[in-house]
């Protein structure tokens, strides 16, 4: 597992999460802020990578836009999510992060790759003090995610062009 430039992962991206759009355009809000992190499994004979993710600080959905512990303002859109998975716990907006472009290449599903990521972008959460980490969550993605401590909140909702989500968040404790 290493940590990558957000170049590396836009073939995969493209090819797994997007293909119905161009390349170019798999490029998201915050790709090029330095406090987004991407991390990525390779094969080790050719380099290819074969399963991408990245975290970023971002305040989730339903909390109004907040700021990060280091003073940063997530910029991501705020999708429409339904009115039940805005739970207004409070607090959750500083110390936020969110998970996205979660990517494991046809073929090597099942093989731990994925999960090696999602491992690694935790880890990052926790070693800079930890806090909530949310995504949205493709629907076959959910036990994925459930496997890794995350629960869902509302419904599912409708990504246009891309699918049906719902939103997932899991606390992550500060690294000792």
């Amino acid at each position: 597992m290493e940590r990558v430039s957000a170049s590396d992962t836009f073939e995969l991206r493209w090819r797994v999460l997007r293909p119905h759009q161009r390349l170019e355009d798999v490029v998201l809000p915050g790709d090029d802020d330095p406090d987004t992190a991407f991390f990525a499994a390779r094969d080790a004979a050719t380099g290819r990578v074969l399963a991408t993710g990245s975290v970023r600080p971002e305040a989730p959905p339903w909390e109004p836009p907040a700021r990060h512990a280091r003073g940063r303002v997530g910029t991501g859109g705020r999708p429409d999510v339904p009115a039940d998975a805005r739970p207004g716990s409070g607090g959750e907006g500083p110390g936020a992060w969110r998970l996205r472009a979660m990517a494991t290449a046809d073929g090597r599903r099942g093989q731990g790759l994925g999960g090696r990521v999602l491992e690694a972008a935790i880890d990052h959460v926790g070693a800079d003090g930890g806090g909530l980490l949310w995504c949205a969550a493709r629907i076959r993605a959910v036990p994925f995610y459930e496997r890794a401590g995350f629960t869902t909140l509302g419904d599912p909702y409708e990504e246009p062009d891309i699918g049906t989500h719902v939103l997932m968040r899991r606390i992550v404790p500060a690294a000792t």
